[in-house]
């Protein structure tokens, strides 16, 4: 039974042109050669596995052919390497100064391979400057290393340097698919592009990763053993979980990640997959940016089917997610809940990168009947008298006829499907104009409008800055009337304080089991009290509770009115200071009292951009 090879020493370049992704290089280094151009220093950098050690042996055994030695000469007295990582002293490099002022016994060259040669002593790499600056003629330094920039750069303006570069997916997968077919194994182009991108861009680690999938799966090398052996999620996943998110399922979006906790896979490795999922399906966005892509043909197709589904709104906002809780990952305390978190709020938004209104889901697909606001309706009985000029104001109506933009209510499931359409009852009352210049003394009835608006599923997104919008704010400006209404013909009558206790009290159980329980609370914490027979006065202990009711009042003062019938009704809210300073500070009133007391610590906010 022979030995067992590795493939990254059973197929090392013996030539420049078998070197993989390093052409520029490879050809510089040839022609050099060829006009005998070669400096006596040259500096290989690049990460790992790319072509340095073995672009430097090739070149040590070129300079030293002259075409008469047999193919299988490998020049080994001629060529020495050292490893710096190991002798990284004075004492080494001396010796090695030493060895330099020796002639060949064979071939024209002695060529010195010192790799990793960043890791020698500063006093090392000073004993070595006179050396390398002027070595003798036959003598040639090929100083290989992986960081760069920790050579002094007394040692690197002696050199010349070569950048090498880590292989494209590209250029791996091509040159793991001629040695699969050296060996007669029958490998999947996506199985290879896997173990490539694994690799990133290390010629050596694909190599070695190609030998373990090879003995796991023998001659047949799919990309389900790939996946499986390299402990990597399949395309599959991904698109899986994209057709989910945008088919805003979110209950099978948590089922999937659950079935990949279960596979021995981490949340980490799902998001930050996901995320680059999502980056393939944007540069599929564009035929210029198709070739970032780095997958297999049939992988492509799937590509760039999904991302025909896609938005590039949909895709900015779904990578801004992803990596977000990618970076959040690490410091997380919950970590399956922020990924869950994170597939929520992914499944929620809609296809122009917006997250969607929570109730546009439940509102899909059906009717919805509501009263249109800021529409005054009345019936105009014959004139009498004059009115009196003290006790006519005039107000703005907003015409029925104008058109409104309820698209945001309902979720946008396509951009070709039609906009929603709204009819409008047409009113059976009519509307006195200012410009007609009559007064009337009968009093004025103001009806709400019993129309209804039927709103059909909405399919596509009006913005506020569409034509559209534009079209309807225009109609509004024009449809504006002026009515006079008769202050003295509203209904003012009299109540008293047991009546408005037992109608506020009404109001708050009402909107308590409708779920108002923050509104409700702030209502009783006050008895209100009477003052001036249309003055409604209650006292908060802070600031907050008061801004609350003042935000909520319209419902409140529209039953008041209506119950007590008295359209003058008016609520007055203080704020009890000596009861304020009872309550906890909210994280501002903190912050500003810390920063009386001290102001550097305005400073330390804004020095480490804090927020409260």
């Amino acid at each position: 039974m022979e030995p067992f090879i590795v493939s990254a020493r059973k197929y090392r370049p013996q030539t420049f042109k078998d070197v993989v992704g390093q052409q520029s290089i490879t050809n510089t280094l040839q022609n050099a050669i060829d006009s005998n151009h070669l400096a006596q220093a040259l500096l290989f950098c690049g990460p790992r596995g790319v072509g340095k050690t073995t672009c430097a042996r090739i070149l040590a055994k070129q300079i030293n052919s002259d075409g008469t030695e047999s193919p299988d000469e490998d020049f080994a007295f001629n060529i020495f390497e050292l490893d710096a990582a190991s002798n990284n002293g004075v004492d080494q490099i001396r010796e090695l100064i030493d060895q330099v002022r020796i002639p060949p016994q064979v071939g024209k060259y002695k060529v010195y391979i010192i790799d990793e040669v960043h890791m020698l002593s500063q006093s090392a790499f000073n004993a070595f400057l006179k050396t390398l600056e002027e070595p003798p003629k036959h003598a040639i330094f090929i100083l290989a290393t992986t960081e760069k920039h920790k050579i002094i750069p007394t040692i690197l303006s002696r050199c010349q340097i070569f950048d090498f570069k880590r292989i494209t997916v590209k250029d791996a997968a091509e040159y793991l698919k001629y040695i699969a077919e050296s060996q007669g194994i029958n490998a999947e182009e996506d199985a290879l592009h896997i173990i490539a991108q694994k690799a990133d861009g290390a010629m050596r680690d694909a190599l070695s990763i190609f030998d373990r999938v090879v003995s796991f799966s023998g001659k047949e090398l799919t990309r389900k053993a790939v996946t499986e052996n390299l402990n990597v999620l399949d395309y599959d996943t991904y698109f899986k979980a994209t057709d989910f998110i945008l088919q805003h399922n979110i209950p099978q979006a948590l089922v999937l990640f659950n079935e990949t906790l279960s596979l021995g896979f981490d949340g980490h490795h799902f998001i930050s997959g996901l995320a680059s999922h999502f980056r393939d399906l944007m540069v599929c966005q564009h035929q210029e940016t198709i070739a970032l892509l780095e997958v297999g043909e049939s992988a492509k197709k799937n590509y760039l089917d999904q991302s025909k589904l896609t938005s590039p709104s949909f895709l900015l906002r779904a990578l801004d997610l992803a990596n977000e809780c990618d970076l959040n990952y690490k410091t997380s305390k919950n970590q399956r809940l922020l990924v869950e978190l994170t597939l929520m709020k992914l499944s929620s938004i809609d296809f122009d990168g917006e997250k969607k209104n929570p109730e546009s889901v439940a509102l899909h697909n059906k009717t919805i009947d509501f009263i249109a606001p800021s529409a005054f309706y009345q019936n105009i009985p014959s004139p009498t008298k004059e009115p009196s000029p003290l006790n006519t104001k005039q107000i703005e109506v907003v015409s029925e006829q104008e058109t409104k933009t309820v698209a945001d209510t309902v979720p946008n499931d396509s951009y070709e499907q039609e906009e929603q359409q709204i009819s409008v009852a047409e009113p059976v009352n009519k509307i006195i104009p200012v410009s007609q210049q009559e007064t009337i003394d009968t009093p004025i009835a103001v009806k709400k409008p019993t129309n209804n608006i039927n709103i059909k599923a909405a399919t596509k997104r009006v913005s506020g800055l569409s034509i559209s919008s534009l079209k309807a704010k225009k109609q509004h400006e024009l449809n504006k009337i002026e009515v006079i209404i008769d202050e003295d013909a509203l209904p003012k009558d009299i109540f008293t304080q047991e009546t408005l206790l037992l109608h506020w009290n009404a109001f708050v159980d009402q909107i308590d089991a409708k779920g108002q329980k923050i509104l409700s609370s702030n209502l009783s914490v006050d008895i209100p009290k009477l003052k001036d027979e249309v003055i409604i006065c209650i006292e908060m202990p802070n600031g907050t509770m008061k801004k609350e009711i003042e935000r909520e009042n319209f419902e409140l003062m529209e039953y008041l009115r209506l119950k007590l019938n008295n359209h003058f009704i008016q609520l007055q809210i203080t704020v009890n200071e000596k009861s304020a300073k009872k309550f906890a500070f909210t994280p501002e009133e903190k912050y500003q009292k810390l920063r009386d007391k001290n102001p550097a610590i305005d400073l330390l906010r804004k020095e480490f951009d804090l927020d409260l």
